[in-house]
């Protein structure tokens, strides 16, 4: 007489929360590859991202109903539900640490070193065409008022050389940054102040915003003033004051260095 073997029971919790997280990691890696892509419908790709991020919130989900199951029934299945949560976890990591920073941060798109009396971008049709026909609104005096309190540290940078030198400077920082540049005037003129207009592009997402960067002439020197606008969404995640922050360290650094 042959003896039953007793099994123990499977839980198909884990292996559905592997195929989640495996499906969630191509989506979102097909959809970040089309958002790069200047052609591609941005918010079609965009929206694809936000649903891969959603199949691997419920891949988290899915894993942790296998380990529960596997803790009270001591069903097998660890393995499967382990990958799927890891796998999950490496696709949220990102958007996870953008969204805990966002929570702390204004809601707030549009950062200048002068927010009493920000650079202007440029009106020309050239511009124009490069910002695909819009100009960013001007920020209301909450908006500014938010700004100071959450970046205290986003000011005008101040060179003891003359306004075309700057310029110079400037447009070589916009350069090594890789941003577009649309439109590029020397100080000079009736009003003696130059100016760069340029589109930058996010290092991930590939997400343009619109930048201006203003030189102005000083009695010692000259004063170097940008502004950074997104172009989606009322909130910028902090990525505007990071752009603005890089690009004056690197004019500040082209600036010792020529000296």
């Amino acid at each position: 007489m042959r003896r039953l073997l007793a099994e123990d029971p499977v839980t198909r919790a884990g292996p559905l929360a592997r195929s989640l997280a495996v499906f969630a990691l191509l989506a979102t890696g097909i959809a970040l590859l089309v958002v790069r892509d200047p052609r591609a419908d941005v918010n079609a790709a965009l929206a694809a991202l936000g649903a891969g991020l959603a199949v691997a919130l419920l891949a988290i989900l899915a894993a942790a109903f296998a380990f529960v199951r596997i803790w009270i029934d001591g069903a097998r299945g660890l393995g499967a539900a382990l990958g799927g949560l890891l796998l999950a976890i490496l696709v949220l990591a990102y958007p996870a640490y953008a969204g805990l920073r966002g929570v702390r941060l204004p809601a707030v798109a549009d950062i200048s070193t002068d927010p009493d009396s920000p650079p202007a971008f440029s009106r020309s049709r050239v511009a124009f065409a490069a910002r695909e026909g819009r100009y960013p609104p001007e920020p209301g005096k909450a908006a500014r008022e938010a700004q100071r309190r959450a970046y205290p540290q986003i000011a005008p940078l101040t060179l003891d050389i003359d306004a075309d030198q700057a310029f110079e400077l400037a447009r070589q920082a916009a350069v090594k940054r890789r941003w577009q540049i649309v439109e590029a005037i020397r100080p000079g003129g009736r009003m003696g102040q130059g100016r760069i207009d340029a589109v930058s592009r996010g290092l991930l997402l590939n997400l343009p915003a619109d930048v201006t960067v203003r030189v102005r002439p000083r009695a010692d020197g000259a004063r170097i003033d940008v502004r950074s606008a997104s172009r989606l969404g009322p909130r910028d995640f902090g990525s505007n004051a990071d752009r603005i922050r890089a690009y004056l360290d690197d004019v500040a650094n082209l600036a010792l260095a020529a000296k």
